[in-house]
């Protein structure tokens, strides 16, 4: 496993410490409680600002759960790539056709913790679908989706508890729209019938 914000020695612990003091500074208030699986798949929604990505890594911090989040490859170019890499980012090549699902998985396989969050919306842009893939990843490597929430308006982030899929994907994605229906607003509660995509794409 690389080197991340999360598990280097010491600046880890710091920086859990200075990610708590700053959110409580700024006003975050942080719900849930640390997840205790060393396996699983974090989704984070509604996915509305570029901001989403600093509270996602303020309440891992906070939590001292060390994550690995896809994001769009330009985010990687340039000088940018060694820190976006050393916060735990994948870059995603979306024009290419990149297997993610069966990488993730063999990722689940062959590490006995790891931690991939993915946003199931895709985009800022308002949805009315979920992307799939984080479903066929954690039913395939037979682990947890925890569901972690921001709500930018209230300054509330946190953690919801640990969702075992039951194979049957349209249940389950219903069943996690559900948990979000309160945070998602004017999103999917315009149409709150789960309407999911045949891709697998996990980004």
């Amino acid at each position: 496993m690389r080197l991340t914000i999360f598990n280097t020695p010491i600046i880890s612990q710091l920086l859990s410490l200075t990610a708590r003091l700053l959110m409580k500074i700024c006003g975050w208030t942080i719900e849930g409680q640390k997840p205790t699986h060393r396996r699983f798949v974090m989704i984070g929604a509604p996915h509305t600002s570029n901001w989403d990505l600093m509270v996602l890594m303020g309440v891992a911090l906070s939590m001292r759960t060390p994550i690995f989040w896809l994001g769009k490859s330009s985010l990687f170019r340039g000088p940018c790539g060694p820190v976006m890499r050393y916060l735990g980012g994948i870059p995603v090549h979306r024009e290419r056709k990149n297997n993610l699902v069966g990488k993730a998985v063999s990722a689940f396989t062959c590490h006995d913790r790891f931690v991939l969050a993915l946003s199931p919306e895709g985009t800022r842009t308002a949805v009315n679908q979920w992307r799939t893939g984080f479903w066929h990843i954690a039913n395939q490597a037979k682990v947890p989706i925890i569901p972690a929430y921001a709500d930018l308006s209230r300054k509330i982030a946190g953690t919801g508890s640990a969702y075992k899929t039951t194979g049957d994907m349209d249940k389950d994605i219903a069943n996690l729209q559900a948990f979000y229906a309160p945070y998602l607003s004017n999103r999917l509660q315009e149409d709150p019938t789960p309407v999911t995509d045949t891709t697998t794409d996990a980004s």
